[in-house]
C-alpha cells in the first residue's frame, strides 16, 4: 500500500472516530438534561436555586476552554482527547450525587469544565480532518452530536419513566460512554507539536479573529437557546396551544437542526461558508418574523422550523473558520467556543427578563434582529472556505506527498 493510499485510509478512519466522539459528547448532555428534575429533588433545591446551579456548567466551560490548547500541546491531540473525553463522561455521575446546593454547584462546575475542554479538543481534530479531506465535515459532526443528544435523551426519558435512580442511571451511562469514547480515540489523528514549536500559554485571551467569528456564533446560539427553552412556552402562553403541541414544537425544532446539520456539508461544499450562512440568516429572519406575527400554532411552528434550519450549520462553520484563521487553531476554537457557550448561558434568561418587562413577542423580535447579524457579518467566515482545488482519489493515489 502506497503512502498516499495509507494516509487516505487513516484520515477516513479518523473521520469516523472523531464522529463517534462527537456522538458520545452529545449523549452525555442528553443523559444529564432528562434527569434534572430528579437531581433537583435529590439536592432539595428550589427552582431559583436550580437556575443558579445550572449557570455553573457554562462558567466552568468558559474558564477551562482556554486551557485545552496547552493540554493538547503537552500530551498530543490523541492522548489529550482520550483523557478529556473520559473526564467528561465520568463527570456525568457527579450532579446526581450532590446532596445540597453547594455540592451541586461544584459538581456542575466540574461537569462544564470537562465538557468545554473536550469540546475544544474534538473540534480542533475535526477541523484538521476536514482540512486533510478537502471537503466540509464539521456540519455533519455537529449533526452527530445532536443525534447523540437525542439518543441520550431517549434513554434518560425511559429511565425516568421507569422511576430509575439517576445515580444508577448515570453510573451505567457514564461507564458505557467512557468505554465507547476512549475506544474511539484510538483512531483519531495523533497530532504532535513540532520539536521547535513553543508551547501555548496556559491561559490566553482569544485572538481578534476569534472574537469576530464568535460574534456570528453568538447570534446563532442565542437564537438556538431562546428557541429550545422558550418555543413551548411561546405556543402555550401566546397562542394558547395544548401542552402536547407545545412540546412537539420544541422536538421539531431540535430534529430540524439535527437533520440540517447532517446534510449541511454538501450545501457548504457547493456554495461555501459565507453564502450558506447568509442564506441561513435569511431563513432564520423569515422564521423569526413568522413567530412574531403568528396568530396560529401552525404558523409559529413553521417559524421555529425555519429558525432551526437557518442557524443549524452556523456554529460548525464558525469552528471551521476559527481553526483556519491563524497559527493557533486550538486557541481560536477555544475563543469561539467560549463566546458561544456564553451566548447559550445568557439567552434563556435574557428572553425571560425581556418577556417579563414587555412580552414574549418582543423577546423573539430581539432574536429576529440578532439573526440579521448572520446575513450582515457572514463574511468573517471566509477563512472557513477552502480555496485550494480538490484532489481526486485517482490522482491522489499517484501523487507524491513528499516535497
Amino acid at each position: 500500500m502506497s503512502d498516499v493510499v495509507y494516509e487516505q485510509v487513516e484520515v477516513r478512519r479518523a473521520r469516523y472516530a472523531v464522529a463517534a466522539v462527537f456522538a458520545v459528547h452529545g449523549a452525555v448532555t442528553g443523559s444529564f438534561a432528562t434527569r434534572v428534575p430528579w437531581i433537583q429533588d435529590h439536592a432539595s433545591v428550589s427552582a431559583g436555586q436550580l437556575g443558579l446551579a445550572l449557570a455553573f456548567p457554562a462558567l466552568g466551560a468558559s474558564l477551562a476552554m482556554p486551557l485545552a490548547g496547552s493540554v493538547t500541546h503537552r500530551f498530543g491531540a490523541r492522548n489529550a482527547l482520550r483523557g478529556l473525553i473520559a473526564l467528561w463522561t465520568l463527570s456525568l455521575v457527579l450532579p446526581a450525587l450532590a446532596p445540597n446546593l453547594l455540592t451541586l454547584c461544584l459538581a456542575l462546575f466540574v461537569y462544564g469544565a470537562t465538557a468545554g475542554m473536550a469540546d475544544v479538543a474534538m473540534n480542533a481534530l475535526g477541523v484538521e480532518v476536514e482540512n486533510r479531506l478537502g471537503r466540509s465535515i464539521m456540519s455533519g459532526l455537529h449533526g452527530l452530536w445532536s443525534a447523540g443528544a437525542l439518543i441520550g435523551s431517549a434513554a434518560g426519558t425511559l429511565a425516568a419513566h421507569l422511576g430509575a435512580d439517576a445515580r444508577l442511571h448515570h453510573a451505567l451511562a457514564a461507564g458505557v460512554l467512557t468505554v465507547v469514547g476512549v475506544a474511539s480515540c484510538s483512531w483519531v489523528l495523533d497530532l504532535q507539536p513540532a520539536e521547535d514549536e513553543d508551547p501555548p500559554p496556559r491561559f490566553a485571551l482569544p485572538p481578534r479573529s476569534a472574537l469576530l467569528i464568535g460574534a456570528v456564533g453568538f447570534c446563532a446560539v442565542f437564537a438556538e437557546g431562546a428557541s429550545l427553552d422558550w418555543s413551548a412556552v411561546y405556543l402555550r402562553e401566546q397562542l394558547e396551544s395544548s401542552a402536547g403541541l407545545a412540546a412537539a414544537c420544541t422536538t421539531g425544532f431540535t430534529l430540524t437542526m439535527a437533520i440540517a446539520r447532517i446534510v449541511g456539508d454538501k450545501v457548504v461544499d457547493r456554495y461555501g461558508s459565507v453564502r450558506t450562512v447568509r442564506v441561513g440568516g435569511v431563513l432564520a429572519v423569515l422564521g423569526g418574523v413568522l413567530i412574531v406575527v403568528a396568530n396560529h400554532p401552525a404558523l409559529a411552528m413553521s417559524g421555529f422550523a425555519l429558525m432551526g434550519l437557518g442557524i443549524a450549520v452556523v456554529v460548525p462553520l464558525c469552528f471551521a473558520a476559527a481553526g483556519r484563521s491563524g497559527s493557533n487553531p486550538s486557541l481560536a476554537i477555544a475563543g469561539v467556543a467560549t463566546i458561544t457557550y456564553t451566548s447559550g448561558l445568557i439567552a434563556p434568561s435574557a428572553i425571560g427578563g425581556l418577556a417579563e418587562a414587555t412580552s414574549l413577542t418582543v423577546s423573539f423580535g430581539l432574536v429576529t434582529v440578532l439573526a440579521c447579524g448572520l446575513v450582515v457579518f457572514a463574511g468573517v467566515l471566509r477563512s472557513g472556505d477552502r480555496d485550494r482545488p480538490k484532489v481526486s482519489r485517482r490522482s491522489a493515489a499517484v501523487a507524491d506527498p513528499r516535497p
